[in-house]
């Protein structure tokens, strides 16, 4: 009786467990969400460096024992401030001959003139020849050539003496003297004269950096529709960070596009002007720039993890009504400052987009939705 009873029960259990084996797998589950609409401006991003608005190399323009230093090396001088100081005596002593020389010329042409009045007054008489009257004449314009000479010669050691004491020529940052007090320094106004440091304005500040020609034809098509009056103006606002901000805390201007795309590398050279009141900026530092690459608009935005390359295109997952994997082929747009990225065309806003879960996920296969939110984050 118990036996029959066993294989009963045994009998009961084999069909029901043959049932559920052969009931189908659920899809797999993945998290799903519409996309963010944000009204905002889409940016561009280049890589560029800071420069001096004004370079300037210090020479010496007269030779001499440098006597003088009166700044320290890397310190901010200003304009007209004393920098270095050559031996002026020589040239001193050159002004006074100079000066030596107008006053003989002086004399040589009172007396010239005296002599001048004299024959005139006998020529008058005809007790002068003519030839005495023309030789005083010739005698004046040689005393009075000879004082504007020597007027020259003044000016020009004037000017050497000047020479002497060298000034700053603008406000900024001084490099280092690479002449010490005692040596003799050789000055010229050639180029090739050795420089004694150099000086780099600080304030304002440019920042250089090379967009593609891709880039360049996208905003000349842009500003020639209207859609981006700014794009060469000067008065197109940028923003410029260093590599150690999150933020954008510096505002410019967009000041100046090359005339030209160079051929090898295929890119054009834009500059921007920043201020830079407090010198926190140094030529030569890198940073990021980034620029207007629209109006304001409403945007679509998704997570960046949920786009996918597909060989050369860019597409997103999308789920339908009934659970079927849809792929969309998108053109993205630049990331926002919270992390998320722009979606220009081939996405709807009512749009079901796959946002954790794409590995169990293929075009045209089914999967279990589950509601999700797209979460923003502040870019690193």
């Amino acid at each position: 009786m118990r036996l029959a009873a066993l294989f009963l029960v045994v009998g009961s259990w084999y069909p029901a467990r043959g049932l559920a084996a052969d009931a189908p797998a659920a899809p797999p589950a993945v998290t799903v969400s519409q996309p963010i609409q944000r009204e905002l401006v889409e940016w561009d991003e280049f890589t560029g460096q800071f420069a001096a608005k004004e370079y300037v190399e210090i020479r010496a323009r007269v030779s001499g024992y440098l006597t003088e230093i009166h700044f320290e090396d890397g310190q901010i001088v200003k304009q007209g401030d004393l920098l270095f100081v050559i031996d002026p005596r020589p040239y001193e002593a050159t002004l006074a001959a100079a000066r030596a020389q107008l006053a003989q010329g002086n004399a040589q042409v009172e007396l010239a003139t005296r002599q001048l009045e004299r024959t005139a007054e006998l020529r008058k008489k005809d007790f002068e020849p003519a030839s005495n009257y023309d030789q005083r004449v010739s005698d004046l314009k040689v005393a009075t050539a000879a004082t504007e000479s020597a007027k020259a010669a003044i000016r020009s050691a004037e000017l050497n003496v000047g020479f002497t004491r060298i000034t700053s020529p603008l406000t900024g940052r001084i490099s280092n003297h690479q002449v010490s007090v005692g040596n003799l320094v050789s000055g010229s106004d050639s180029a090739t004269t050795p420089a004694l440091t150099t000086i780099v304005s600080l304030d304002p500040i440019y920042f250089y950096f090379d967009m593609s020609e891709g880039d360049y034809l996208t905003y000349q098509r842009a500003t020639a529709a209207g859609k981006l009056d700014e794009a060469r103006d000067t008065s197109a606002p940028v923003y410029v960070r260093l590599t150690d901000e999150p933020e954008w805390p510096r505002k410019g201007l967009l000041n100046f596009i090359d005339n030209q795309v160079d051929r090898g590398a295929g890119t054009i050279r834009a500059r921007a002007t920043f201020a830079n009141a407090d010198f926190f900026v140094t030529p030569g530092q890198f940073g990021r720039i980034r620029i207007p690459a629209s109006e304001r608009h409403d945007a679509i935005l998704i997570p960046d993890s949920a786009l996918v390359t597909d060989q050369s295109r860019k597409v997103v997952m999308t789920v339908k009504d009934d659970g079927t994997v849809e792929q969309k082929v998108v053109r993205p747009g630049p990331m926002t400052d919270d992390g998320l990225r722009i979606i220009r065309s081939g996405l709807a806003p009512a749009d079901r987009v796959i946002i954790n879960g794409l590995v169990r996920a293929r075009p045209g296969g089914k999967v279990t939705p589950q509601p999700g939110k797209i979460e923003t984050a502040a870019r690193p």
